[in-house]
């Protein structure tokens, strides 16, 4: 078997063009998904009964449910109630849905982790409930679950692949695209491999990296 290398070379801006769309996709979907976790937690910490039942109902769909199905949802279904979304925005939708759902059940834990003679200590000082989660709680929160939150950001990356099935050109579309209309298979899996790793593996170290940071910062260095 031998590989076309010049085709590969060919098609490698649209392989680039498919690489910044993904990142868009998975960076903006992350954003959001921690905004959810943290105005989600800032309810829980409320202790409204309602709206926690709510936010708990909301978890157990956006992480029980397939992400292909939240996709087509909102991208078939949608539509015939009046909202017509673009793909890239149902993407971007359809991924905060999904990841806010984790960053909630992530910033929970964390939370419920940090002692709760510290909250009160907090509160006995005169600071407010507010105060109290964003001097005390939200900083130990959040080093307590970098290593769970690098995990969910790494696997909504890897989710965007799922929103090919809606016609998003990422990079899955692009290469079964280039697939159909060329019938090049090897030479287009091994470049959607080599970008595949050029997305993930510096992604992977920087965590890494900001990881150790987190972890050895509080012992200073």
């Amino acid at each position: 078997m031998s590989l076309d290398f010049v085709f590969m070379k060919q098609h490698v801006p649209e392989f680039f063009d498919a690489l910044i769309l993904t990142l868009n996709i998975g960076l903006i979907g992350i954003m959001i998904s921690v905004f959810i976790g943290v105005f989600n937690n800032f309810i829980y910490l409320m202790n409204n009964k309602l709206l926690s039942r709510i936010i708990r109902a909301y978890t157990e769909v956006s992480r029980n449910t397939p992400f292909l199905i939240q996709l087509f949802f909102l991208y078939f279904a949608l539509p015939s109630i009046g909202i017509k979304l673009s793909g890239f925005a149902t993407a971007v939708i359809g991924l905060s849905f999904l990841g806010g759902g984790y960053m909630t059940e992530t910033f929970r834990s964390g939370i419920e982790a940090v002692s709760k003679n510290q909250v009160e200590a907090g509160l006995s000082i005169g600071l407010s409930k507010m105060e109290v989660l964003r001097y005390i709680v939200l900083p130990q929160a959040v080093n307590i679950t970098i290593p769970a939150l690098i995990t969910n950001f790494i696997f909504l990356l890897k989710e965007t692949s799922v929103v090919s099935a809606i016609a998003v050109k990422e990079l899955i579309f692009t290469t079964t695209s280039l697939i159909a209309i060329y019938y090049k298979t090897y030479e287009m899996l091994l470049l959607l491999t080599i970008f595949y790793i050029i997305l993930f593996l510096p992604i992977s170290l920087l965590f890494t990296f900001v990881e150790r940071r987190m972890k050895y910062g509080q012992y200073g260095s």
